[in-house]
């Protein structure tokens, strides 16, 4: 027999552990534990501590720490022992230690040195999976955990206390009892959230293909002849090169730090002193399939929040078509004008940005007006070609709710935002500006790869501080040249 592993499931409420190690390991193990019971009593001693891994241990009393190295007495009523260190021969030697007192021991990233694994784990209610490779493969791991999160229903609980009760008041025998429950739960199926999904990716994916099949239809009706096609390719406007640029290097921004890729490009492409409701117009349109897909894929792994989403996703509609509709009267009407405020809520966004670099985690408050909230999002996100992620992402975290399900709605209520603000400017500038929104798309595909890779290698304070240096210089030099 290959895997001699024996699952069982630990109640956590009298366990004591120890935690050797304070890094990045150490912060995914303590992360571990208090999610399966915040209330787990952890004791972690390490020479380094990571900064999260500080913050988290401020937050818990049932957690103590010692900033030194490990010793023996450490082990004194510990029940067991996890060791995260990248030293082979402090992992050795606590092992040898704990294992003389009798501790079960996990030492990560050595299986031949663990008496158990921390498998990933699947909670939803009282349900709990464990899924476990035997210590060969945790990637494989995650993605299982990952596929059973999706498939499994977030009503579970309603189906295990409905059967729990039917079982407590069964009046039958253990097998009349088996077979009654058989019976009722040969029709249960998990699949809703996957079909949901699937309702959303087809809805999200309609409308991006409907909406890019009017343009190029738009576009293509326009041609005469194949010799005025060639003609019109061989006359792209320069700009479309300058294009390329941004997109790629605001496609690099937004991969690194999750956001900024709207006013990276407002503020560039201002510099060049293309139109205004241009500007705004190609940034939605190119980023509308971006966020399409990203709103879908936080959807699929269940990281939004329903009410919220509406909260903000139908007033930041209207405010989207709003603000759309005074920056183009304005970008028309009165150039200057438009450049100043504009410059000047970019910069604002740059200072915000700083802002939310030195954000400190607080206590969850509850959110008011959140439709205002949404609407101002969408109104200046149109107006000004971006800061929808600067301005609701960051108040939504500063209210203390938790960052996955902010990323998450907020990315897919601003597919719904990006598309009516596309749809507004197309309607008054049709394809006008196409070398534009082809040059932004091209531009980020290119640059995608690489964005995915620098995910997460820049620091998340610095990348927001090199953003907002950028954003606030260029708006700074589009003032000067103004007055």
């Amino acid at each position: 027999m290959s895997n001699t592993l024996f699952p069982i499931f630990l109640k956590t409420e009298t366990a004591h552990f120890l935690i050797v190690g304070g890094g990045n390991v150490g912060l995914e193990k303590t992360e571990t534990l208090l999610k399966q019971n915040p209330e787990i009593r952890i004791t972690i001693v390490a020479t380094y501590f990571h900064r999260k891994l500080t913050e988290i241990i401020s937050q818990y009393e049932n957690i103590s720490f010692f900033e030194r190295p490990f010793e023996e007495t450490d082990l004194q009523n510990k029940d067991f022992v996890i060791i995260t260190t990248d030293k082979s021969e402090i992992n050795s030697e606590v092992r040898e230690l704990a294992k003389a007192k009798g501790i079960k021991v996990n030492t990560a990233d050595q299986p031949a040195l663990c008496d158990f694994y921390l498998g990933s784990i699947i909670t939803k209610g009282s349900l709990k999976i464990a899924i476990s490779t035997n210590g060969k493969s945790p990637v494989l791991a995650r993605r299982m955990r990952e596929y059973f999160t999706e498939v499994i229903p977030d009503n579970i609980e309603e189906s295990i206390e409905v059967l729990n009760q039917f079982r407590s008041n069964h009046k039958g025998d253990f097998q009349e009892k088996l077979a009654d429950l058989n019976k009722i739960t040969q029709g249960f199926k998990g699949n809703k959230k996957v079909k949901e999904a699937r309702k959303y990716k087809q809805l999200a994916f309609t409308l991006a293909i409907s909406f890019l099949m009017l343009f190029v239809g738009y576009g293509l009706s326009t041609i005469v002849s194949i010799s005025d096609a060639k003609e019109g390719l061989s006359n792209i406007p320069k700009e479309f090169y300058g294009m390329l640029l941004i997109g790629f290097l605001a496609q690099l921004v937004d991969g690194a730090v999750g956001l900024g890729y709207g006013v990276t490009c407002a503020t560039s492409m201002m510099l060049l002193g293309i139109n205004l409701p241009a500007i705004s117009g190609s940034i939605h349109t190119a980023e509308m399939f971006s966020s399409g897909v990203s709103g879908y894929s936080h959807y699929k792994f269940g990281n939004v929040n329903k009410k919220l989403l509406l909260w903000l996703a139908i007033p930041g509609v209207f405010g989207a078509i709003s603000g759309a509709m005074l920056l183009i009267y304005l970008g028309n009407k009165y150039v200057t004008i438009a450049y100043v405020v504009l410059s000047i809520y970019t910069m604002i966004i740059g200072i915000r940005l700083i802002i939310l670099a030195f954000r400190k985690i607080k206590e969850k408050k509850k959110i008011g007006n959140t439709g205002f909230l949404g609407f101002s999002g969408g109104f200046l996100d149109a107006f000004g070609g971006g800061g929808w992620g600067p301005i609701v992402t960051s108040t939504l975290l500063a209210k203390g709710r938790k960052s996955n399900y902010v990323v998450g709605t907020v990315s897919l209520a601003e597919f719904f935002v990006t598309l009516a603000a596309a749809v507004t400017f197309f309607a008054s500038l049709g394809v006008s500006h196409w070398y534009i929104i082809v040059g932004l798309i091209i531009g980020g595909i290119a640059a995608a790869p690489l964005a995915a890779k620098l995910a997460g290698k820049l620091p998340q304070k610095t990348a927001l501080l090199l953003v907002a240096t950028l954003v606030i210089v260029f708006s700074v030099r589009i003032l000067a040249k103004i007055f």
